[in-house]
């Protein structure tokens, strides 16, 4: 099992209005059993048990604490531009990935609801920096410290630590606030990726952003 704390360089203080949360792949599609039949089978368990007894529930606590200190909060979903799906990348497209645009599958589960002004950004390949603006816009906002929670942690997860590290911003990943399919799994992406992230956990992030300086 990964021990925390974790030590790294990348652990320093939030700093007010240049600090971001990112929600990856909250969706229907993957936490819904009606919508993804790989749920249905019993090694589906342990991904369930995590995701609703664990991390949605963190989820929602991070969210509530973004949206009270007024800090910004981005939302990445997986979602097609077209109804028809001529816009995926061809990894979707071969891996036969496809929500269409407006599907009731690719919306975000109704725990995790963006609020107004929250940012929702479609992607159609794993990684958010690659199919969509993200980067553009977290520079617009000013943003610094990128603090990432979501599934799965070893791949979507995975990407987008990694290409936020590799573009110049202090990324934090939210051990408990994040799952795949198996613990193993789960502990080989942690130690892989932290030299690209500091890795904590919910309550410590909730007690970051209450000290957080201007």
């Amino acid at each position: 099992m990964f021990s925390l704390p974790h030590r790294s360089p990348r652990d320093l203080p939030f700093v007010t209005d240049h600090s971001a949360l990112l929600l990856v792949d909250m969706q229907r599609a993957w936490l819904e059993p009606q919508y993804d039949p790989h749920l249905n089978g019993p090694d589906a368990e342990y991904f369930l048990t995590r995701t609703h007894m664990q991390v949605v529930p963190n989820q929602r606590r991070l969210l509530s604490a973004f949206r009270e200190a007024r800090q910004n909060v981005l939302h990445t979903i997986i979602e097609s531009l077209t109804a028809d799906g001529r816009d995926r990348s061809l990894d979707h497209k071969l891996s036969d990935m496809h929500l269409p645009k407006g599907s009731e599958q690719a919306r975000i589960i109704d725990d995790l609801t963006p609020v107004e002004n929250e940012i929702v950004l479609p992607k159609t390949s794993s990684g958010v920096f690659n199919s969509t603006n993200i980067d553009y816009v977290l520079r617009n906002l000013e943003t610094r410290h990128l603090i990432i929670a979501g599934i799965v942690t070893d791949q979507c997860v995975d990407m987008a630590v990694r290409d936020a590290a590799d573009r110049g911003y202090l990324v934090t990943l939210v051990e408990d606030a994040c799952a795949t399919y198996t613990p193993a799994r789960h502990d080989a992406c942690l130690n892989a990726i932290k030299g690209y992230c500091w890795i904590t956990d919910t309550q410590t992030v909730l007690g970051r952003l209450q000290e957080m300086r201007p």
